[in-house]
């Protein structure tokens, strides 16, 4: 089993995830693209000291990006959105990572 930081890659600090987290008392990370529902419940309970009610997981295609005449593609990545049980504090990123 992968380590707490293995997991959780990063938040995703957008302004779509700063609304979810907002409304919806859901925080938004890039996990590793192998990390199940579970290991990443695990890792943010870990990590922020909150409880985890539900995660969603989406896999994100990479985009095709150009340079001139060259073309590639982005790196294919895992975004989860943990929603944290009602009456949790909802952590800063900055501080807890």
């Amino acid at each position: 089993m992968p380590t707490t930081f293995d997991v959780i890659r990063r938040p995703l600090i957008t302004e779509k995830g700063m609304g979810v987290k907002e409304t919806e008392g859901t925080l938004v990370f890039e996990v590793n693209s192998k990390a199940t529902k579970t290991e990443v419940k695990q890792a943010v309970e870990t990590i922020f000291k909150v409880k985890v009610s539900a995660v969603r997981t989406a896999n994100v295609l990479g985009k095709e990006r150009r340079r001139g005449k060259f073309s590639g593609y982005r790196p294919d990545w895992k975004k989860a959105y943990v929603r944290l049980q009602a009456g949790q504090k909802m952590p800063d990123y900055v501080d807890s990572l």
